[in-house]
């Protein structure tokens, strides 16, 4: 049983470190293509953001394959596959409340982690990143990668979730992820800067976060910023159609 619970582990970290690899290094190459001059210079950053990117893909491993390994052999959990075991307008309403519910969860850690006793011993390692590059989402001290690792595999012990609406979120999760540390815009400007954009959080959003260290602290809906009087407006990026 041990065995099984590790090895599950083993390949889960390997996935997540592979997913990390794959879809960090398409986007760092494309911004490679679109604005060449942007990464120059930031050689040792990035070897760094991918050094603490796999460590942190370790720990995000560890949670992810023993629920995986429950899930498979025990029945744990509220992932379910057959479609038909909850009504059908209920997986569009369990997408938006995962993302809510996790949203929700990393704002008030992440502005928890901006304390400055918290920052200096985690969340510093995030914000050596100046500008953050396609490499930097899963940049992380071990403290703070743990702390987002226990987001997932607790929700789907209390909120029933369709297998394939899972992956959804998971595909959310990264590619935001990656797409609000690029240091250019990936989005159109009729987004970033029209209705959608003052719900949403997009890389220029996320990006006066980091030149300015406060504020701005949500993951993909702006609602508890502005709630909380922590929004602190948009930064000044490159768009994907701007020119090189």
């Amino acid at each position: 049983m041990n065995f099984s619970i590790l090895a599950s582990a083993i390949i889960m970290t390997i996935i997540i470190a592979l997913r990390y690899l794959v879809s960090s290094g398409f986007f760092a190459w494309l911004t490679q293509q679109k604005f060449p001059a942007l990464y120059q210079k930031l050689g040792r950053q990035m070897r760094r953001e991918i050094y603490w990117s796999l460590l942190s893909a370790g720990i995000y491993g560890v949670p992810a394959g023993i629920v995986a390994w429950g899930w498979q052999n025990l029945g744990w959990t509220f992932i379910y596959q057959d479609i038909s075991d909850y009504p059908l307008w209920y997986l569009p309403i369990s997408l938006f409340l995962y993302l809510f519910a996790h949203d929700t969860y990393f704002y008030w850690t992440h502005r928890a982690m901006h304390i400055p006793k918290l920052f200096k011993i985690a969340h510093a390692v995030h914000h050596e990143s100046r500008p953050p590059t396609a490499w930097a989402a899963m940049s992380f001290h071990p403290i703070e990668a743990f702390s987002g690792a226990l987001f997932l595999p607790f929700m789907v012990f209390i909120l029933p979730v369709h297998i394939s609406v899972l992956g959804i979120i998971l595909t959310i999760m990264t590619f935001m992820g990656i797409a609000n540390h690029m240091g250019w815009e990936i989005f159109p400007k009729w987004i970033v800067h029209g209705r959608l954009g003052k719900c949403m959080i997009t890389a220029t959003h996320h990006q006066k976060h980091h030149d300015i260290y406060r504020g701005n602290y949500g993951l993909y809906f702006r609602f508890w910023d502005k709630i909380c009087g922590t929004d602190v407006g948009l930064g000044t990026l490159r768009h994907g159609g701007d020119a090189a």
